[in-house]
């Protein structure tokens, strides 16, 4: 009964494209590449609610990077990618960087710049300028493929972007001479 038993859990994972040793909880190394991906839109706070919440457009040539750190939070890994016409990103980080295995919780996903004409201001939704960590589990683990799909980053016009704090207006900009 037990060799039959077995059997069954080998068959199963072959089917299943995964090793014996995975099957009974033994991870197996073999993965030299993790993949990240997700899109970069713009988002126009002018237009009516239902535009502006369904309404974003995809912005081509939209930068995105990656910063991965080591235990000691130095920075081992550096990428950018841009993003295509429909707004996606993907980008493929080595495993394996200078014969050391990458957490991938210590990596850092963020905007770095767009190439839209007026769509230049980035926001934070989703983490797009304080940058987002890849989360614990894979989105897509399957075979030889580990995927990390992060949601959209967003990039807004001037007209809707919020002030800095440290913008006032309390004093006059004005020249040694008083011409205002």
């Amino acid at each position: 009964m037990a060799r039959k038993v077995l059997m069954m859990l080998i068959a199963a994972s072959l089917l299943m494209g995964c090793s014996f040793n995975e099957a009974v909880g033994t991870v197996v190394a073999g993965v030299q590449v993790i993949h990240l991906g997700g899109k970069v839109m713009c988002q126009d706070c002018t237009k009516s609610y239902g535009e502006w919440t369904h309404g974003s457009q995809p912005i081509k040539g939209g930068k995105v990077s990656v910063t991965c750190k080591d235990d000691r939070s130095r920075i081992i890994y550096y990428a950018s990618d841009e993003s295509d016409e429909e707004g996606n990103f993907n980008m493929a980080v080595n495993k394996y960087i200078n014969g050391k295995e990458l957490q991938p919780k210590s990596c850092l996903v963020r905007l770095v710049s767009s190439t839209h004409l007026t769509c230049k201001i980035p926001t934070n939704f989703a983490g797009g300028i304080t940058g987002i960590n890849l989360p614990v589990k894979p989105t897509v683990l399957y075979r030889d493929l580990v995927k990390y799909q992060l949601g959209t980053f967003f990039y807004t016009i001037p007209r809707c972007a919020k002030p800095a704090a440290s913008d006032t207006y309390d004093s006059f900009d004005c020249d040694t001479n008083n011409n205002y």
